[in-house]
């Protein structure tokens, strides 16, 4: 988007690129605290006093909580559905792709400045109109998984849709007990996919 504007001769005046830039600062702080603190551990006061704005002012740039952690939620996913994309469109074999989209998720969720995981996984205390949007934006990132698994020469005996709620449930689970170590991220993804790929 930078460079689009950039190119563009009705760029957007001094006070609205300055807006603009402000609440991408503010958004950033509070993926931030919500990744550490959660979605009810997280208060408006508590990131406007991080992104130093007072009171009402913060409203100026966010709605709502609700719609903050949304907005969040789906930028993270975004960003992680098009890393994915391009991880299994250099690969043509269907197991490989599956491999590839393995690793590539797993390197976004345990990166130690990861937003991903955080965000996916703090379900449980959002309203219920909130966690509709989650689910439903969640369900759209893992049509990548659905079309991936639709494409594996796998035995006629296993039903589609429980491998892959199965292998998804894995792989969002690695953060759990995962621990820096003898184990990369990249040699976690593949020995997952190995593990997946004896249903063939």
């Amino acid at each position: 988007m930078a460079r689009a504007r950039a190119g563009n001769k009705s760029a957007a005046p001094d006070g609205e690129s300055s807006a603009g830039a402000r609440r991408a600062q503010i958004l950033e702080i509070a993926a931030r605290i919500f990744a550490r603190k959660g979605y009810r551990g997280t208060s408006m006061r508590d990131i406007g006093d991080q992104a130093g704005v007072l009171g009402g002012s913060l409203y100026h740039h966010i709605k709502s909580k609700d719609a903050l952690f949304v907005e969040l939620h789906n930028a993270a996913l975004a960003v992680a559905e098009q890393r994915v994309a391009a991880a299994i469109a250099a690969q043509t074999e269907p197991w490989a792709r599956l491999e590839a989209a393995c690793v590539e998720l797993l390197e976004i969720q345990l990166a130690p400045d990861s937003l991903t995981l955080p965000m996916m996984n703090d379900f449980r205390e959002v309203p219920e109109d909130v966690r509709a949007a989650l689910i439903a934006r969640r369900d759209a990132f893992e049509a990548i998984f659905r079309e991936l698994v639709e494409d594996l020469p796998l035995d006629t005996g296993i039903d589609r849709s429980v491998y892959r709620n199965v292998l998804l449930s894995q792989l969002n689970g690695v953060g759990h007990w995962y621990r820096p170590g003898r184990l990369s991220p990249q040699d976690i993804g593949r020995q997952i996919a190995r593990i997946f790929g004896r249903a063939r």
